[in-house]
């Protein structure tokens, strides 16, 4: 349970670092930023544990949340075009 509550905490603060990183001018709310950081913290987690890249709570997680939050900002940003 606390990992699940770890992973929306990273989410929250990594959704707006990704922000921060990714190019341009995003029309995004803090919370729908907020909800594609937990959304890409998640995504990260599951993939790097699963792949055995590292383990829950190393720094290569923060980064691989990051990562992909910014994946899924990109993303996100394409199909708001389209719509």
């Amino acid at each position: 349970m606390m990992n699940i509550l770890g992973t929306l905490f990273v989410g929250l603060i990594v959704g707006f670092i990704a922000r921060a990183l990714k190019p341009g001018d995003d029309k995004l709310g803090w919370i729908m930023t907020a909800l594609l950081g937990v959304a890409g913290s998640f995504l990260a987690t599951y993939i790097g544990v699963a792949m055995h890249w590292y383990q829950q709570g190393e720094a290569a997680g923060w980064i691989a949340s990051v990562v992909g939050a910014i994946v899924l900002l990109f993303i996100y940003g394409l199909i708001r075009r389209k719509a």
